[in-house]
Order: structure tokens, then sequence, then C-alpha cells
């Protein structure tokens, strides 16, 4: 039998190459690298900001509120903030929120803002360099497990319809189809109003919401192409550069060509289409 390690061997400074890093799952993302100066964003996910170790707080607005800082922020999925951080380095995790059962999530993430969680923090920059360690011997992450990584244990799972789960598998997979809500309910023989109700009764989102957020966080898998933007946008679903542009703002709060230049210096491992490699500069 094959062994699985859950846990990539300690980081050794020398080996470090570089602290920006994203590792991307077909339910998880692990991002460290550079916020931006990001507008108001709303992303489809479990959002998690963590400060490295000796950054100042990072301070966050939540739907035009008063801004609030602390070295570990959560944001439930669709709640629209900003963030911002003196450092040049952020953590970010994102959950997909139709993966995890929101009622048993761990409970420092039952929040929206600032939360205390010492433990947590040291074990995602404890993570990051582990990560960055594995990534400069060359190491893709297929034998990680990334909740036992971050939170160590598996999330519990959100336990969903059967057809429901076959039609949000599918769009994970290939969130470019061109493919209806009126196809995807035939696929599975519902009939389009029961299907469109039944999929937000399971997932927490509306379809057409829920297709919108993975074709945007499909993105993150070409951050590191060499593709202009307009092949970028074709190739995520998008009917052109302008629908595009809109809502890829809408979802980062940063123009795609930002997104893109920001991600120069980034090592990409992206184990969300099956492939478990990466990419460095």
């Amino acid at each position: 039998m094959q062994r699985t390690r859950t846990t990539p061997p300690p980081a050794r400074g020398a080996e470090r190459q570089g602290e920006r890093l994203m590792w991307l799952t077909p339910h998880r993302v692990f991002y460290a690298g550079l916020l931006g100066a990001a507008a108001e964003r709303t992303m489809g996910g479990h959002g998690v900001y963590v400060s490295p170790a000796g950054a100042p707080p990072t301070r966050i607005r939540i739907g035009g509120g008063a801004w609030m800082s602390g070295e570990f922020i959560v944001v439930p999925p669709h709640v629209p903030h900003e963030v911002e951080t003196a450092h040049p380095l952020i953590f970010n995790l994102l959950i997909e929120s139709e993966s995890v059962d929101p009622a048993r999530m761990p409970a420092f993430l039952q929040h929206c803002g600032p939360v205390e969680a010492p433990a947590f923090v040291q074990r995602v920059r404890d993570a990051h360099a582990n990560l960055l360690a594995a990534s400069a011997r060359g190491m893709n992450f297929e034998g990680f497990d990334f909740d036992t990584m971050f939170f160590g244990e598996p999330l519990a799972q959100r336990a969903l319809d059967a057809r429901i789960r076959k039609v949000a598998d599918a769009i994970n997979a290939d969130p470019a189809s061109p493919a209806s809500a009126e196809e995807w309910a035939a696929s599975v023989h519902l009939s389009f109003s029961r299907f469109l109700h039944l999929f937000k009764q399971e997932t927490g989102m509306a379809f057409r919401a829920f297709r919108a957020w993975k074709r945007a966080r499909s993105l993150l898998r070409y951050v590191r192409q060499s593709s202009t933007l307009t092949d970028i946008a074709l190739d995520t679903g998008y009917p052109d550069s302008t629908h595009f542009s809109h809502s890829i703002r809408q979802v980062y709060g940063l123009k795609p060509s930002d997104i893109v230049a920001g991600s120069r210096r980034l090592v990409l491992h992206d184990a969300a289409g099956g492939s478990g490699g990466f990419t460095r500069q």
C-alpha cells in the first residue's frame, strides 16, 4: 500500500525561494501573496485571513461598516468586505461552501470579523513555512491533506442531495461549461423550478451565483500562464473580456490584469484540475 503523508517535512530557511505560494484543490485554496489595493470583494467560499508573523494586524471593513483589525479574520460566504494590510504578504484560505457542513465547522470559523484563535494562527504560519520548504524541494502536494494541515482534522462534509452533488461536482470540474440551468435540471431528471429551488436549498447558493463564483475562482488556475486576458476570459467561460473584467472585480475587488501582474513571483501548486503540478517563476 502506498504511504500517504498528511503533513510536509519541516521547513528549513535556506531552502525557501520567496514567500509567495498558492495551493489550489477542488474545494480549498491557500494563498500566501500580495493583497493589492482591493476595493470591496465578495467571495463565494468561507474566507480566512491571517497575518504573517511580525506583521501588523490586518484591517477589515464588512459591508461598509466600521474598520476592525486582527491577526485572524473570518468572512462567511457572500459577505462584501474590504481588506487592508501594511505588510506585503497576506495568508488567505478559502473553503468551498458546498463542501462543508457550516454547523459542524470549528467554532472559531463560525464568526464574521476578527477572532482570537492563536493556536490556529500559528498552525497557518507553520503550514506556510512547511509548504514553502516542500515546494523548494520540487515536491508536489499530492500526498498532503489540506484540512489536516490547517485545521488538524478533516472538516465535516456537507450532505447534499445526490442529484445536486452531481451537478455541483460537474461545474467544479468544468466551470466554463456553457450548459444552462435548464440543461442541468434535465440531466438529473428535475423540473427547472424544482432544480433551482433544490440547488439553493442544498448548497446555500442560487445556481447562477454558484456558477459565477466557480468561474471567477477558476481564474486562479491561469494567473501564471502566458495567455492573454482575452484568452483567459474565454477559457474560463466568459463571453467576452468586458463581462470577465466586471465579474472578476465584483469577486476579488481587483482587475484581472492586476491579479495576473501581482502573481508574477507566485509559485502555483494546482491540484484543482487533478494535475498536482506546480509552476514557478
